[in-house]
């Protein structure tokens, strides 16, 4: 069963239990009105309107340079992790470059976008300590031979397909990374997906969902880490970054800040 099958499986399933059932745990350290789950940061301090929208790219780029000329025309500061193999790709390096002098934020996503456990038993790890620590070093050497990026200016990391568990979070924390993961309550992660998945969700019920969340939860989007991709499946032909301008409107009109995820998450 390949990984897009399984993921599908994990999103429809499995992800609706963990969500329903998890615990957020404070861990040593940790930062008062912040979320964590698994020795990650979820979410930053829910008591402030500031919220922070991430963009993560692997295999596709398809929205890149839209969503850079949004971003860049609206005058917000977003966030951005890449493989490393989506930075060594010579397609990208215009963005990439585009990106870093614009001021965003650019950080890792893990050199091969790895599956750090398994998805029906989160406890059980799929990677050993050392193919760990290689795989997001490497994540780091390409960032820095290629764009200048050095690891103490880019500290925060969001795991592969946005699964990790307490070891990873441990593993992450003994080299020196602040492992995060995007807020749990939209759909806004689906926006991958297109037709012929069970799990395909169109950009108008992603923008409902996302608008009604924040409606409706009694702390809004305070502290929200939103996570958009930069480029979806070959098959979805509609795409959620599109909305990413009328996005940005309706967010500051609803008076939050629009900030880099180091921005948000200053305080660790």
């Amino acid at each position: 069963m390949n990984l897009a099958v399984i993921r599908t499986k994990f999103t429809i399933w499995i992800l609706p239990l963990i969500l329903l059932f998890a615990v957020l745990v404070q861990v040593k350290g940790a930062q008062p009105n912040f979320l964590y789950s698994h020795g990650a940061i979820v979410r930053g301090d829910t008591t402030k309107p500031m919220m922070a929208l991430i963009f993560t790219g692997g295999d596709y780029n398809d929205g890149g340079t839209y969503i850079r000329n949004v971003l860049h025309d609206k005058k917000v500061k977003a966030s951005f992790f890449f493989t490393g193999d989506f930075y060594r790709n010579p397609e990208n390096r215009e963005l990439i470059k585009g990106l870093k002098s614009d001021g965003q934020y650019l950080g890792p996503h893990s050199n091969k976008h790895l599956l750090y456990c398994s998805w029906e038993n989160r406890d059980s790890l799929l990677v050993t300590r050392q193919q760990f620590v290689n795989d997001i070093n490497a994540n780091y050497r390409t960032m820095d031979s290629l764009f200048g990026i050095k690891k103490a200016e880019a500290r925060f990391f969001i795991p592969p397909y946005e699964w990790y568990n307490d070891s990873i979070a441990k593993w992450a924390k003994d080299t020196g990374l602040v492992l995060f993961n995007f807020t749990h309550g939209t759909i806004s992660h689906t926006d991958y997906t297109s037709p012929d998945m069970s799990n395909y969700r169109s950009s108008a019920t992603i923008w409902k969902n996302v608008i009604t969340y924040e409606q409706t939860s009694p702390q809004g989007f305070n502290g929200f880490i939103l996570l958009i991709h930069l480029g979806v499946l070959p098959g979805r032909t509609d795409m959620f970054y599109h909305r990413l301008g009328d996005l940005i409107d309706y967010l500051r009109n609803q008076n939050y800040q629009l900030v880099r995820i180091d921005q948000l998450l200053r305080s660790n």
